[in-house]
């Protein structure tokens, strides 16, 4: 709940510290002395929009703090903690705003962006302004505070949750229907390749081998003449070889070496030489005797080449990329095989979440069949209390399979109202003058925020054009939900202000060019002379003290 609230240069307010406490908290005051002030500073401070108008004119800036007590609330402590700002006993939010108009978050002593600020002050005020009832025309919002009254908040995240599997579902299942065509045309071209390519079965390195080799069979019979003539010249040819001419030269050496020792290293490199020469001979008449010329595998090889190349060409890469061509393609036809598998798999899919989700959505429409008929017993109730003794009021739930799934379910709800005898009951916009709309939309307010987690609730103004005994059952109604609820209440009726377990009154104070807005708690005496104004206006008599003293102890 609320525990305090500073305000520090907004608007009209030069500085105000205030205390609160559980229960209903009246908010009264002098039209036009600020009644709603401090809803909206805390407005700010809970992530309301902010304009540089809010800072008090000649202050650089305004802040508003607001100190929560949390020790009893699981939602907020969670939200917290996962968002790494907790703190199980309190949550201080904390809004700054310049003149110039920029603006700084914080919760707990931390910097956040805006967007955290809202959604922390969601789980911790609910506010209802002056012109809420205006919303009650609108069907989404009739389902909004028929939902807030059931609580069904379980069956709802089912609703949710089954809306949300089939929606991934259905939109995966719509894009791969959409590219059928394409994947069907596209597919029986690659099975088409794919299939040549089996065929052909081009291995990796295969090309380069097949070309080397179709070379040398090219040029077998040079290879063989040439080398017959190159084994000739370095020792089959009797007349003049190169291995008789080295074998004179290492001789003729060796004879010299007795008279110069040098010589013996370069005799040494020449007996290797000549070994190696001899080595070269056998290697290259090994290497003859294995040439041939065989036309068939001549043959066979420039068929394989040929085909390579027309595939080459086909599918415009080199000859040497056709294997890694070949394994792309495959890889491609079994991804659009496993989409037309993965197709007739997704269309058995939808059919089971859809299924799914209609039978969540059932069970939340009956669970608001069931609480609309409390509800509209309640409201029908307390709207006859309300000056409106003749009101009948029911709820309208319509289940419709075939409308657009949502996350909310497939119903649409319609209030119906009767305010005189003998008229039928007719949606809200159509019966329901503003006054008794006005009436209808408190009631409801009311009784909804019974089922609300969120633990203080603020009242703007929401009793505007009642009084009378009307106005003494809204001040108990008030007071009601203030048994369970923190509730803060902005009221010009000393019928309400009188049921608040605590009561602040406003007032603006006018100095030369200055203005400024104040708040005060009220002890006993003052409270009963600010519900004897409310009463009699701005002369307070005996006679109205006394009444102020009587409606206290009622």
């Amino acid at each position: 709940m609320l525990v305090q609230l500073t305000v520090s240069n907004f608007a009209i307010v030069r500085f105000l510290e205030l205390d609160f406490v559980k229960g209903l908290t009246a908010i009264t005051g002098e039209t036009g002395a600020g009644k709603s002030i401090a809803i909206d500073a805390l407005g700010l401070c809970l992530g309301e929009r902010s304009e540089a108008a809010m800072v008090r004119p000649g202050a650089d800036k305004c802040e508003v703090a607001a100190c929560f007590d949390i020790s009893a609330l699981p939602l907020a402590q969670a939200w917290l903690k996962d968002n790494e700002l907790d703190d199980d006993q309190q949550c201080i939010l904390r809004r700054t705003l310049t003149a110039e108009g920029r603006s700084r978050a914080f919760i707990n002593g931390q910097p956040v962006p805006l967007t955290q600020l809202k959604q922390i002050g969601e789980r911790l005020v609910n506010v209802h302004g002056q012109h809420a009832h205006h919303a009650l025309l609108k069907p989404d919002h009739q389902l909004l505070l028929l939902d807030q009254y059931a609580g069904h908040h379980s069956l709802q995240e089912q609703v949710r949750q089954a809306w949300r599997e089939q929606k991934i579902l259905r939109q995966e299942w719509q894009e791969l229907q959409s590219t059928e065509e394409q994947r069907d045309a596209r597919r029986q071209l690659l099975e088409y390749q794919v299939q040549e390519l089996d065929q052909f079965a081009l291995e990796d390195g295969e090309y380069e081998n097949i070309e080397a080799e179709h070379h040398r069979q090219a040029n077998a019979a040079n290879l063989i003449a040439e080398s017959g003539q190159c084994l000739s010249m370095l020792g089959e040819n009797d007349e003049l070889n190169v291995s008789d001419m080295l074998r004179q030269v290492v001789d003729r050496l060796g004879r010299l070496q007795g008279d110069d020792p040098a010589l013996e290293p370069i005799v040494s490199v020449l007996h290797d030489a000549s070994a190696l020469l001899d080595d070269a001979s056998h290697e290259l008449s090994r290497y003859q005797q294995h040439l041939e010329i065989d036309p068939q595998q001549f043959a066979l090889l420039e068929a394989r080449l040929s085909g390579a190349i027309d595939l080459s060409r086909k599918h415009k890469v080199a000859p040497s990329a056709l294997p890694q061509l070949h394994q792309q393609l495959a890889e491609e036809l079994k991804t659009l095989t496993d989409s037309d598998d993965r197709l007739t798999s997704l269309e058995a899919q939808v059919c089971k979440a859809q299924e799914h989700y209609l039978a969540c959505a059932r069970k939340l429409s009956q669970s608001r069949e069931r609480h609309g008929k409390a509800l509209a017993k309640e409201v029908q109730k307390v709207v006859r209390e309300l000056a409106l003794p003749h009101a009948q009021f029911s709820l309208e739930i319509h289940f419709d399979e075939q409308a657009p799934v949502s996350g909310g379910g497939l119903d649409k709800v319609q209030m119906l109202v009767s305010t005189n005898p003998g008229q039928p009951q007719a949606p809200l916009a159509k019966v329901a003058s503003g006054g008794e709309l006005s009436r209808i939309g408190l009631a409801l307010q009311v009784l909804t925020s019974k089922q609300e987690q969120t633990p203080t609730l603020i009242f703007d103004e929401v009793d505007v054009g009642i009084s009378g005994p009307t106005a003494a059952v809204v001040g108990k109604l008030l007071r009601t939900l203030g048994d369970k609820n923190q509730v803060l209440c902005v009221t010009h009726l000393p019928q309400v202000a009188g049921q608040g377990h605590q009561q602040l009154r406003v007032t603006k104070k006018t100095q030369k060019d200055s203005t400024e807005t104040l708040m005060e708690a009220l002890n006993g005496e003052q409270r009963i002379d600010e519900l004897a104004r409310l009463l009699g206006g701005d002369v307070i008599t005996e006679a109205t003290r006394a009444n102020a003293r009587e409606l206290l102890a009622r």
